[in-house]
């Protein structure tokens, strides 16, 4: 067995004396950059849903959203723990490291997804429970046991577990799922594979590695970029759509587009150019699209509230 497997050879005790059960260890499990950014899709679904819901029964939902995401990051951790430790970008993640042996990992994440999903069905509802149950199974047993390590598809299928937050805050409010939801669906399952291809562009050494068969590893770089380039443009006009059906007003609409202009300009960037420039740049600015997106909607609320 290689030496980086070594986080799943260690004993309990070996990994205490490593610093295994410090807390900074087992939130590093629950990835917590992933979570801030389905935590706030999250958030965002819960203020855009029509009607009322109890302040601490907000906190609530969110914190079991954040969980939920967080337990999710914890069991694909403690599953892909032997490409991590091939992996320049995640060598250092609390299981291959050692700090933190597989069947800790394991625990936390189960128990964290099981907690989760009963509080939020037992003390909001449990149209919201099962959504939210639908997307730790979804990113656990779909994307990370099933399509990760089997098919250049996976990020395109997988990233529906991404795309289920705002549904999941929506749903806490209302108790059902309408057009609206969707449509928040819909612009993250599209933004998904340009910003993990762009991702995968510049760290193909690291999948190839590891034998994750990411786009870049089994079309080559020309392909994905053209599958980055054709996902912008479905992406772009999803974006406007919020405010064709009444979710958002002139502002957002104004946003959307200007950020789709900048978004399909930075894909054709990586289209001419060869080099990681322009895919690392896509890739940051991917993070930040979304997030201004997102924001551009709850702006447009509050401004059409006052208004």
């Amino acid at each position: 067995m290689s030496e980086g497997l070594m986080g799943s050879t260690l004993t309990a005790g070996e990994a205490a004396l490593t610093g295994g059960s410090r807390v900074q260890d087992f939130f590093q499990l629950l990835k917590p950059r992933v979570m801030s950014l389905v935590l706030f899709t999250g958030v965002v679904g819960l203020l855009l849903a029509p009607g009322t819901l109890h302040p601490v029964l907000a906190v609530v939902a969110l914190l079991c959203i954040a969980v939920g995401a967080g337990a999710a990051g914890a069991i694909n951790m403690w599953y892909d723990r032997d490409i991590d430790a091939k992996m320049q970008r995640t060598c250092t993640r609390p299981l291959p490291g050692g700090r933190i042996v597989p069947d800790e990992a394991l625990s936390f994440g189960v128990l964290l997804a099981m907690g989760s999903v009963a509080m939020m069905g037992l003390m909001v509802n449990w149209v919201a429970g099962g959504l939210l149950a639908l997307t730790i199974a979804f990113y656990v047993f779909v994307y990370t046991m099933w399509l990760k390590r089997r098919t250049p598809q996976n990020i395109v299928i997988g990233g529906a577990a991404g795309a289920f937050p705002p549904m999941v805050g929506w749903a806490a409010v209302t108790g059902d799922i309408s057009l609206a939801p969707i449509v928040l669906f819909a612009i993250i399952f599209l933004w998904t594979p340009p910003h993990f291809w762009a991702l995968a562009l510049y760290r193909s050494g690291d999948y190839a590695k590891a034998g994750v068969p990411m786009l870049p590893v089994v079309a080559g770089p020309r392909a994905t970029r053209r599958q980055i380039l054709f996902y912008a443009f479905l992406l772009v006009p999803v974006t406007l759509a919020p405010y064709f059906i009444g979710l958002a007003g002139l502002f957002y609409e104004s946003v959307a587009a200007l950020l789709g202009i900048v978004f399909i300009a930075a894909a054709f960037r990586v289209w001419f150019d060869e080099t990681d420039r322009s895919a690392r740049q896509l890739f940051a600015f991917s993070i930040l699209y979304l997030f201004l997106l997102f924001a551009a909607l709850l702006v447009d609320r509050g401004w059409r509230l006052v208004a």
